[in-house]
């Protein structure tokens, strides 16, 4: 009876190596920055087997890789490259929650509440009630519709978008990261209007009826007013939130698309 005995080439296994390796790299790099996935509160553990898991299942519809050590220069410079990548496109999506958090921290201090504020171990920083409310809202709403999952697709199409190669990454992609963060600022006021309408409004109101009554006590009734007339829209308006969420969560998705067809070096 003869033995069969298995024999594998350093090349052979360099190229093993290198095919696990670079899209768990991506993928590792994605999970530490993406919202629900990058979350402070999931254990280094899980992310790293989730990372794994998604590697096996992607690695084999991965593209031809470079044939390189996967542990010499060139090869970790691909590593490092890769991590980036998968940084890029969880950051875009995290951009999203930051506009709905930023609609919370506008609508706090236009209510009177940048007092009220709870330290967030998601950002490290501080943020007010209504912001971390509001995050948990959108949270719900994202899995609801399913987008952790949408995004983990979008993950698996990258690797056909922007291949694995040595070659550099394209600035432009970059320069769409940062023109797409800008978002912040103008979804978190766009989703604050009604909030800071109500409180513009009241605040008028409250002048006119100080002037009107002068020994009314503007600071005894002023305060209450606002934060219950803040509360009160709030509650109003969460009902019609799901849509504009759903739409900016989409936003970030396409935004992803179109960084990696950006990043992707045409020299």
């Amino acid at each position: 009876m003869k033995s069969t005995v298995i024999t594998l080439t350093s090349t052979e296994l360099n190229t093993w190596i290198a095919a696990l390796l670079w899209p768990l790299s991506r993928i590792l790099g994605l999970i530490a920055a993406a919202p629900l996935f990058g979350n402070s509160s999931v254990p280094g553990t899980i992310k790293i087997v989730l990372g794994i898991f998604l590697s096996m299942i992607i690695a084999p519809t991965v593209p031809a890789l470079p044939a390189m050590d996967p542990l010499s220069l060139a090869g970790l410079l691909i590593l490092t490259q890769q991590f980036v990548v998968g940084l890029a496109m969880g950051f875009a999506m995290r951009i999203a929650f930051a506009a709905v958090e930023m609609m919370g921290e506008i609508g706090s201090l236009s209510m009177g509440l940048g007092f009220a504020t709870f330290f967030d171990p998601e950002t490290h920083g501080r943020s007010s009630a209504p912001s971390q409310f509001l995050a948990l809202v959108a949270t719900m709403v994202f899995l609801s519709i399913n987008a952790h999952l949408v995004l983990l697709a979008t993950l698996a199409e990258s690797f056909i978008t922007l291949p694995i190669s040595a070659a550099p990454l394209d600035a432009s992609g970059f320069h769409q990261l940062a023109n797409w963060g800008g978002r912040i600022f103008s979804a978190g006021v766009q989703l604050s209007l009604p909030i800071i309408a109500a409180l513009l409004i009241t605040n008028i109101a409250l002048g006119i009826l100080t002037r009107a009554a002068p020994q009314l006590n503007l600071f005894g009734i002023g305060f209450p007013i606002t934060i219950g007339v803040g509360f009160i829209v709030i509650g109003l308006t969460l009902p019609y939130l799901s849509e504009p969420f759903q739409h900016l969560f989409h936003e970030g998705n396409e935004q992803i698309r179109s960084i990696n067809k950006l990043m992707l070096s045409t020299k």
